[in-house]
């Protein structure tokens, strides 16, 4: 196996997995009827306080110990983030999307003006930069003659618990009431609103953990101006192809992927007779989005209340 196609099977991998986290994060969302538009942003806030965790916890400590606790930063982020959106659309019912937007612009803001902070305290060259440096081979073990990202594990345990989560439990079958008929699934005593919060908490969770995926095992400092590149969205397309399943979410991600890891590595490849500049190459994932959801929209099948906000005097 050349070293090209290595060196893609591994990029695919782990852009995979990110689009995974937060394709994931979204269909939990949308079953319990809301429409999560600020993936993009929760993974910004997610990818931000996991990271200056890294940077401010005691270097002293295990490396498991360190790892853990960042993520768990960055999954908490993300739900704190995302109830923003949680309490704008369920309990004030504001439009989904316009909330999802305005929290996607505020994310980079509020990045912009920590990092800054933060760099201000601690003695730089480059104060008012607004970048993170930090350590990711942390993330990072070796098994045998192979290295594995913790992430990668991570994301795959979390997609079977949540095609579980979905399809083998109690929880799941309400959250999936609600998103479908939330006036039947209230009059069985379902509490759509609390059914809502979930979901848009455990989106939040899942988008918090993609966002320091996708940032963490790129470069060892990270330059908060650019965001994550436009991640979030195309988790959505992703969504969308994989029918708001799990496991098709996960080969839709793994499809994907492919486009944005030839972005990265267009030069080691084939590609690079063509002598085209990187931007083009950037913009396959979202074409390849476009071109696929344009055959595929038509039978895809949402769920039916995603977006309506819930009223219980509604019947």
């Amino acid at each position: 196996m050349s070293a090209g196609l290595l060196i893609l099977i591994k990029f695919t991998l782990l852009s995979g997995i990110v689009l995974m986290y937060v394709a994931l994060g979204g269909c939990f969302s949308e079953h319990s009827g809301v429409i999560n538009i600020a993936l993009e942003g929760v993974m910004v806030i997610g990818g931000l306080f996991g990271i200056l965790t890294v940077c401010c916890i005691p270097k002293n400590l295990p490396s498991f110990l360190i790892v853990t606790i960042s993520i768990l930063v960055a999954m908490i982020s993300g739900m704190i983030y995302s109830s923003l959106l949680a309490f704008a659309s369920i309990n004030l019912k504001a439009d989904q999307t316009i909330g999802g937007t305005a929290l996607n612009i505020l994310a980079t803001a509020i990045a912009l003006v920590v990092v800054k902070h933060y760099n201000s305290t601690i003695t730089t060259n480059n104060a008012q930069s607004p970048k993170l440096n930090y350590d990711n081979s942390l993330f990072i073990f070796n098994v045998g003659p192979f290295t594995l990202n913790v992430f990668i594990i991570l994301g795959i345990v979390l997609l079977v618990l949540s095609y579980f989560v979905l399809y083998k439990t109690r929880f799941g079958l309400h959250l999936r009431a609600c998103g479908e008929h939330p006036q039947a699934a209230d009059s069985v005593g379902i509490n759509v609103y609390k059914m809502r919060w979930a979901g848009v908490l455990i989106s939040g969770a899942l988008a918090g953990i993609g966002g320091m995926a996708y940032i963490v095992p790129s470069v060892q400092e990270w330059n908060f101006e650019v965001g994550v590149g436009g991640m979030g969205f195309l988790a959505l397309a992703v969504m969308i192809f994989g029918k708001w399943n799990p496991g098709y979410i996960f080969l839709g991600s793994l499809f994907f992927a492919v486009f944005k890891s030839l972005a990265n590595i267009y030069d080691s490849t084939f590609l690079a007779s063509f002598h085209l500049t990187k931007e083009i190459y950037n913009m396959m994932p979202f074409i390849a989005s476009l071109v696929v959801l344009m055959f595929t929209s038509k039978n895809s099948k949402a769920p039916k209340a995603e977006g309506i906000p819930y009223d219980k005097g509604m019947r």
